[in-house]
């Protein structure tokens, strides 16, 4: 299994914004072989800026860089266009292995 995680800065006063841009995409997550799951966190406030990191779990390593490939990967990011001011910096990727997994109850 694969976790592919990208935390975001996001300045204050654009947090609705930006929680309104991943709920109305098109992400063609759930059509992808391999996909098993999508949450976007939501973290602390530092003053200035929120933390947020958009989390996707997959089967593999390789499904999760077919999806990064595809068509349905550039339609979804083409639709993610937030408002100028809105990040606190770029994105930060980072991709995990899954080496031990017990299951919630």
């Amino acid at each position: 299994m694969f976790i592919a995680m990208n935390r975001f800065r996001i300045n204050q006063g654009f947090e609705d914004a930006f929680e309104a841009m991943w709920r109305e995409r098109e992400s063609q997550l759930d059509a992808m072989p391999g996909f098993r799951g999508f949450r976007l966190l939501k973290g602390q406030d530092n003053g200035e800026s929120r933390l947020y990191a958009s989390y996707t779990q997959w089967a593999s390593r390789a499904d999760f860089d077919a999806w990064r490939e595809s068509d349905a990967f550039r339609q979804a990011h083409a639709q993610a266009k937030a408002p100028q001011g809105t990040y606190a910096g770029h994105p930060v990727f980072e991709g995990f292995d899954v080496v031990l997994e017990e299951a919630l109850r």
